[in-house]
């Protein structure tokens, strides 16, 4: 299975912040077909930052302004909304499932603050934001985790791709999305973990 064409370069934009790729993110924003860049693109950079952070972020959006930039944004997805802890425990829930309480105490035994920052910043402002559906974000969640050798998250997020509607194909081609950008042997290691958290039997 292969994924759309503008799924591949949502997952290839999210990888490229990540591994500061400038000559991937030159290459996709001059190769942007009419009506894109859209909000898809500017959702999927903007989440970036939490697997990339915000320096590399930062000098993304620099390099794709020298290209074009990404569009305007609308009113509604310019505004400043402060964390909302409430709806990122909903979407924390709907990704861990059965782990949430498990992995919320965790985070919370390392520092207080990590829970709250996690549940309040990355799912209730960041991935709950609308523009981009949920399993979209976590197939681009999964490319990051994929190209940046993080197993422990990778594997939460192959998970929390199927809670939230991506299919174990979808997620594999996710991975195949991105087999140029990363290693060989850390993809086939990425695809092991695919492999065990999203069997194809199901």
């Amino acid at each position: 299975m292969t994924l759309p064409g503008r799924d591949v370069t949502l997952l290839r934009l999210s990888v490229g912040i990540c591994l500061g790729d400038w000559g991937l993110l030159r290459q996709l924003r001059q190769a942007a077909p009419p009506g894109e860049p859209d909000r898809a693109w500017r959702e999927a950079a903007l989440q970036s930052h939490l697997f990339a952070g915000f320096p590399r972020l930062v000098e993304a959006f620099g390099v794709l302004s020298e290209e074009g930039g990404l569009g305007l944004p609308g009113a509604d997805e310019s505004a400043y909304t402060a964390d909302d802890f409430e709806t990122g425990a909903a979407l924390f829930a709907r990704i861990y499932a059965a782990s949430a309480s498990r992995v919320r105490a965790s985070l919370s035994s390392a520092h207080p603050v990590l829970e709250s920052w996690i549940v309040g910043h990355t799912y209730g402002r960041v991935l709950s934001r609308p523009g981009l559906s949920a399993d979209r974000r976590e197939l681009c969640a999964v490319a990051c985790l994929a190209a940046l050798g993080q197993d422990r998250q990778l594997a939460s997020h192959v998970r929390g791709g199927l809670h939230c509607g991506a299919t174990p194909l979808e997620l594999r081609a996710a991975l195949l999305a991105i087999s140029d950008l990363v290693g060989e042997q850390q993809l086939r290691h990425a695809q092991r973990v695919v492999d065990r958290f999203a069997p194809l039997a199901q």
